[in-house]
């Protein structure tokens, strides 16, 4: 008889290996929890202490301001099973504590296509719905079919379709109207038994278009690896939660009107008749690659990433965001919206 895993609730733990940004914080309470059950349980040994409870995933997209009161789960759920398999097309189950590329790369190996364009992206599979994960032309919301989660104040498993979470850029119901009211625990993908290539976003099409080798899936996800390589540091190396920025959005006569002043703006119209603008374009061109303030900064080589060099604040990070969407907002009349979750403040 396997041994059923028992929970571990610890009292004080330093968190900055469990955010991307190796930010200091410490949690007042703190567990990892790896099935379902065990989330059940501590959720409910939250809710007789009346303690607030926070989610982590893998910590790449949140900026930890202070330390967190309550308890701190860390959604650890593990498994990946094939749910349906017909006629070309494999519904794929995976638990929210999967790393994400790690599960890219698995899909591949067994070829499960769809997600080669999302290669790389840090993180766990859970927290890819709540940001509706994108890259290089495509979205997670074109792929998930379900999310399953628990109900923090009651622990109660929901089940929601794709059209229940409310999918938009960067943007869903779980930074809506769920936001912190569930755990997510598993994610179910409608995948491809045959590739069907998406090369339409410029950076890969001219990465791809440099190649002499036919065309497949891996070759794809390698090209998206070689270009987020080039373009975003490595969080082990050098602390990051990948772009600080969201691209904007705007109306359509705004940016017509600046493209007049700056022609070579790189900016992508929408179905919706908006611009998204390349956020990275509009940092780079004020003048804030490669800028250090203390012990933060925007890195030398993508303009969007902000860093920690070593011992930087959360207070740091969050003064030069203030500072550039400011300086951004006065140079181009744009406002930028920030990605990464702010927590503990």
């Amino acid at each position: 008889m396997p041994v059923t895993p028992a929970l571990d609730i610890q009292q004080d733990v330093a968190l900055t290996t469990y955010n991307t940004l190796a930010l200091a914080s410490r949690a007042e309470y703190f567990c990892r929890v790896t099935t379902t059950e065990l989330l059940r349980e501590a959720l409910g040994w939250a809710r007789n202490k009346r303690l607030s409870v926070t989610c982590l995933g893998g910590g790449s997209n949140v900026v930890l301001a202070g330390d967190l009161k309550g308890l701190v789960l860390v959604i650890d759920i593990g498994g990946l099973q094939v749910v349906d398999h017909n006629d070309g097309t494999v519904q794929v189950s995976i638990g929210a504590g999967n790393n994400w590329d790690e599960t890219v790369r698995h899909c591949l190996a067994r070829g499960w296509y769809g997600l080669e364009n999302l290669a790389l992206i840090p993180g766990k599979a859970g927290a890819a719905p709540i940001q509706n994960i994108g890259a290089y032309g495509v979205e997670l919301s074109e792929l998930l079919r379900a999310v399953r989660a628990v109900e923090i104040d009651t622990g109660e498993i929901l089940t929601l379709a794709n059209a229940d979470c409310s999918f938009g850029y960067r943007d869903s119901i779980f930074k809506g109207s769920l936001e912190n009211r569930v755990a997510i625990t598993e994610i179910t993908l409608d995948l491809t038994t045959t590739p069907h290539l998406r090369l339409d976003y410029p950076a890969l099409a001219r990465e791809i278009g440099g190649l002499s080798s036919p065309l497949t899936a891996e070759l794809v996800y390698e090209a998206v690896c070689s270009i987020r390589r080039r373009k975003l540091p490595d969080p082990a190396v050098l602390p990051n939660v990948g772009s600080f920025f969201k691209n904007p959005l705007v109306g359509h006569d705004v940016a017509a009107a600046l493209l007049v002043e700056h022609p070579e703006l790189v900016c992508f119209p929408q179905d919706d008749g908006r611009v998204k603008l390349a956020a990275g374009w509009l940092l780079e061109h004020a003048g804030w690659k490669g800028r250090r303030s203390g012990g933060v900064g925007v890195h030398m080589d993508q303009a969007l990433v902000l860093v920690n060099y070593g011992g930087g604040s959360a207070q740091q990070i969050l003064a030069l965001a203030t500072e550039i969407r400011a300086d951004i907002q006065k140079r181009f009349g744009v406002n930028l919206e920030l990605e990464p979750k702010i927590l503990g403040l």
